[in-house]
């Protein structure tokens, strides 16, 4: 087993000493305790522990288990896992040596026996007669069991209320609605629709098979129709914006967990055929849904000019001046605008950038974050970015857009994706205790 510790013992190109770096680099300038969600930061003399965190999905456990368990030692050694980034060590902020920092494969290291832990507080939660939903955010930020997404998600959304004797009713009657919607709306010829609408409804379809092209199972007549149906409704009720390219995107790691209540197996099994009437209505109205109360925090992402999308562009490029330098300083040598690879990250919320089978667990945290996510997004696409800083120092203009265009992530596990979020988190913890650093 690797120890990983010191750092200094790897390669620059190995990913758990990268990892190990960013953590005792950044780890020395919290200045509080942090609450992924809803970052609280406080001053305080008194020696501290980083927040309870894990960059660790839920998803490796279940692979772990159903291979016997046979992973366990190797996952530990890769530096996989951080679980529980609460080391038995206390950090005094006053602390500045990097040497006097708690070693980091001590902080990662038996991150799998926190697994079973994790499920049983998740089910703790989800007993309650009421939710907590601030308890279960912080839950669910480090990753959600594949088989309690659909409940979670709908709980995390405001979809479905917390009170559990409520929320039987609460849906039942929400996906009436969204039937009665869809019969207003969709369900009528063309002679009773506006031009504005008829155009619309034709990009839609046309937007419909674009959308996840790489999965074979969104190329089902039966699911490009839902889609469709989903996103018209959505556009007719939200007449502020309508219907921009890549809200598209944005209804497909819904549909995934939703049709996982009733479809077994692995997506490429999948047969809409197997599903009732009854289920595919449902479904679709808690896609709809959903995607409504998602949305409802960033509307001004997707209205004329998308103004909340060019502000985190803008932002996203102060941050990285501030992170990395020399690679800020080369992309604006080479008159490469963030603007033409970041709007997209941010307009599709990275789901054409990694691979599809990690979207669901990049939207756990997506979702923990809540009203803070437009926020967050920032660092994640920075963490995002630096991913490749080295690489992109080395090229010219013509080549980094090509290379942004077609990111070498094809082949990312979730250790890569939980890289991404753990820098990310890292990075927001010590910029928020220090505002001044960043332009508003």
């Amino acid at each position: 087993m690797s120890s990983g510790g010191g750092g200094g013992g790897g390669s620059p190109n190995n990913s758990e000493w990268r990892f190990n770096q960013t953590l005792r680099n950044v780890q020395g300038m919290l200045k509080g305790r942090s609450f992924p969600g809803k970052v609280m930061l406080t001053r305080r003399s008194e020696p501290i522990s980083p927040p309870e965190y894990s960059p660790r999905s839920e998803n490796d456990r279940y692979e772990y288990e159903q291979n016997g368990g046979s992973q366990e030692v190797e996952g530990q050694a890769s530096g996989n896992t951080t679980d529980n980034i609460s080391s038995k060590k206390p950090i005094s902020p006053s602390t500045s040596s990097v040497n006097s920092l708690p070693d980091a494969q001590g902080l990662v290291s038996g991150a799998r026996a926190t697994d079973s832990a994790r499920i049983t507080k998740f089910t703790n939660e989800l007993s309650r007669p009421a939710v907590i939903l601030d308890k279960l955010r912080e839950l669910s930020w480090s990753g959600v069991p594949p088989y309690m997404r659909p409940n979670i998600w709908r709980l995390l959304l405001g979809y479905a209320p917390p009170n559990a004797d409520r929320r039987e009713g609460v849906l039942t009657r929400k996906r009436l609605e969204y039937v009665e919607c869809v019969s207003q709306y969709y369900d009528i010829p063309d002679t009773e629709r506006s031009d504005e609408e008829i155009t619309m409804l034709r990009q839609i379809a046309v937007d419909c098979p674009r959308t996840v092209p790489d999965v074979t199972f969104f190329q089902d007549p039966q699911i490009q129709k839902s889609l469709e149906r989903i996103l018209y409704t959505w556009a007719i009720r939200h007449p502020a914006s309508g219907y921009v390219q890549g809200i598209n995107d944005l209804v497909t790691p819904f549909l995934i967990v939703f049709l996982s209540e009733h479809l077994e197996g692995n997506l490429d099994t999948w047969s809409m055929e197997n599903l009732s009437l009854q289920d595919v209505s449902n479904i679709e109205a808690d896609c709809y849904w959903c995607l409504s109360k998602f949305l409802d925090g960033m509307q001004d992402h997707y209205t004329f000019a998308q103004p909340g999308i060019q502000r985190l562009v803008f932002r996203l490029k102060e941050l990285v001046h501030r992170i990395d330098e020399p690679l800020s300083k080369h992309i604006e040598e080479q008159g490469l605008e963030f603007l033409q690879f970041a709007f997209r990250w941010f307009n599709c919320l990275l789901i054409r950038e990694v691979p599809f089978h990690l979207v669901t667990r990049l939207w756990d945290t997506y979702l923990a974050e809540g009203d803070y996510l437009p926020d967050f997004l920032v660092y994640i696409s920075a963490s995002f970015l630096l991913t490749w800083s080295e690489k992109l120092q080395k090229l010219d203009f013509q080549e980094m857009v090509m290379f942004l265009q077609h990111l070498p992530t094809r082949n990312w596990a979730h250790h890569e994706l939980e890289m991404v979020l753990s820098r990310a988190y890292m990075w927001h913890t010590m910029f928020k205790s220090s505002p001044s650093h960043l332009a508003n």
